[in-house]
């Protein structure tokens, strides 16, 4: 096991090299920051300097080599709109999409997976068959449509919770967090309900499936032959073995939820990382995108090893085939 999570580490600093090689070649093609930093009536002397006060000055291969030697020390560099940290404006807004991403997981694993139960097991049921059609709905409406939707809903036309903004936040732990109010949670509702949709859709049909194909297997057969009680069938048995696929899913899906946050955020105006990665690439404001980029997919191997570990635990044959 040590074996493996060394491995995997070593994979995630070949994955990061490569991935900031190719963002920061990216944003150095699609322009010059200098044109938007600098007020266009200033002299060629005020850009020059303007342009050495950002390290803009130098060719791009030394601008990167200087930048991966800073990264290895733990700076990303500095915004340029800002004048911070990139790292430290990233950390300031992590806690608002991590808010969305987890009550969005709640939403769809607390509902996706009974839902989905329910189908697997009385698949000709009228309720069944409505909750596949809703599923199908889910994966077919887009995002930014269905957030504009329950903005003209819920806050317009009824009044009952706030279209926009984040709300009131409560200092924990050094972090801003707003769901631990009333008044926070209204504001994170639609967001998180917005968030949330596509990815019921998917487990709901995942699950059902896994049911489907694990209720006709013979250990389910020889558990009712033994006389055992249906919930003990469905609560160890069935559940245990349909969570299986279920783990890997929801935790690449936790991953692309925290990623692919950007339309909520820019629809709820909700202040998170992916507002703020979408005004920097509008700023070309690089050293911001960049490590945004880094933080994002270090998260994802992250996730990706939890997930792994977890399956072991879940599957003892992948314990023995490590084993071996």
């Amino acid at each position: 096991m040590t074996v493996f999570i060394l491995r995997r580490l070593a994979q995630t600093l070949l994955v990061l090299f490569v991935t900031s090689a190719l963002v920061f070649g990216g944003l150095y093609l699609v322009g010059d920051p200098l044109e938007i930093l600098v007020n266009p009536a200033a002299d060629e002397a005020e850009k020059a300097r303007a342009a050495v006060a950002l390290g803009l000055d130098r060719p791009v291969l030394e601008q990167y080599w200087i930048f991966v030697k800073s990264a290895l020390g733990g700076d990303l560099g500095r915004s340029f709109v800002f004048g911070r940290p990139a790292l430290e404006v990233i950390l300031e807004r992590m806690p608002a999409t991590l808010e969305l991403a987890f009550l969005a997981m709640i939403m769809s694993v607390g509902l996706g997976i009974p839902l989905g139960i329910f189908a697997g097991l009385y698949p000709d049921k009228f309720m069944s068959k409505t909750i596949m059609a809703g599923s199908i709905l889910g994966f077919s409406l887009p995002t930014f449509w269905v957030g504009l939707l329950l903005i003209m809903v819920f806050a317009v036309q009824l009044g009952w919770l706030p279209s926009t903004g984040r709300g009131p936040t409560q200092d924990v732990f050094g972090l801003q967090i707003s769901i631990f109010s009333l008044a926070g949670l209204k504001y994170a509702f639609l967001p998180s309900l917005n968030l949330a949709l596509f990815k019921l859709s998917l487990i709901i049909r995942l699950t059902r499936a896994q049911v489907r194909e694990q209720a006709l297997l013979d250990y389910i057969r020889f558990a009712r032959a033994k006389g055992l009680p249906r919930s003990r069938i469905l609560g160890v048995h069935l559940l245990k073995n349909i969570l299986i696929p279920l783990v890997t899913v929801i935790g690449l899906e936790l991953g692309s939820v925290i990623a692919f946050a950007i339309v909520t955020e820019s629809v709820f105006a909700w202040p998170g990382m992916g507002k703020l990665v979408i005004d920097s690439i509008f700023q070309l404001d690089r050293p911001v995108v960049v490590a945004y980029l880094l933080v994002v997919v270090f998260m994802f191997i992250m996730i990706n090893l939890v997930v792994d570990l977890l399956y072991s635990a879940l599957d003892p044959r992948v314990r023995i085939a490590e084993a071996k």
